[in-house]
């Protein structure tokens, strides 16, 4: 684990650097840590307007010292909660993806009925498949996946079991994932493309999902919340 914070300290602290935008690439991370701006500033041993300043643009943009401060501290407090966000990561890179293809990789140790899952990320089933649980789940970014992977790669998204839930996020419309996924086999046995209604699906998506068995549903709800919930699972 402690080669996975190491990687992951670099990289956010690499992303805040270059950003043209250091402040908000900081309240990006802060954020998707789940951490308030009190909270890091206590952390950091100053006041909360000093995060604030910074994430606004107010005071100028924060040197590296300032940088490698807040990111230690934002992965201290993770680690104090637990460490969820790090073993997400730390899953993530154990798999050989760029976290910004894959938001998170995980296996469970019991299988998890299919409507619990559904449930964590807000789901509204379309199509029924052949299976009723799921052994584990992939949050894909969609348009990553597709424009960067190879079929053999992403025949890795599966993890250690096809019989889990694909998430693809990023989706208009859900043809380009569920046309990827034909050259997958088998397929697994629920798909989940997030970011759209039911009523915006491409015209072919449930009957592909019919003929290929797997479940098919929609979800809109907020990702870092899903993601937060499927981690319970």
């Amino acid at each position: 684990m402690s080669d996975a914070r190491e990687e992951l300290s670099r990289r956010i602290a690499g992303e805040i650097t270059l950003s043209d935008d250091p402040g908000a690439t900081l309240r990006k991370w802060r954020t998707d840590f789940d951490v308030s701006q009190t909270e890091l500033a206590d952390q950091l041993d100053v006041s909360s307007s000093v995060v604030s300043d910074y994430e606004s643009g107010r005071r100028e943009s924060p040197g590296i010292g300032v940088v490698r401060r807040t990111v230690e501290g934002l992965l201290d407090i993770d680690e104090r909660r637990g460490g969820g966000r790090l073993r997400q990561y730390a899953r993530v890179l154990s798999a050989g993806f760029e976290s910004d293809i894959v938001h998170d990789l995980r296996e469970y140790s019991t299988a998890v009925p299919l409507e619990e899952f559904y449930e964590a990320m807000g789901a509204t089933e379309v199509v029924r498949g052949e299976q009723d649980h799921v052994n584990g789940h992939t949050v894909i970014n969609s348009i990553e996946a597709i424009t960067r992977l190879s079929s053999e790669e992403f025949y890795r998204l599966y993890g250690q079991s096809t019989n889990r839930a694909l998430v693809f996020t990023r989706v208009t419309r859900g043809e380009s994932p569920l046309v990827a996924l034909r050259v997958v086999s088998p397929t697994p046995n629920a798909v989940v493309l997030h970011g759209i209604e039911d009523g915006d699906l491409w015209d072919h998506a449930a009957d592909l999902a019919r003929v290929d068995g797997f479940s098919l549903a929609t979800s809109t709800r907020d990702l870092d919340d899903c993601l937060t919930d499927l981690q319970a699972l």
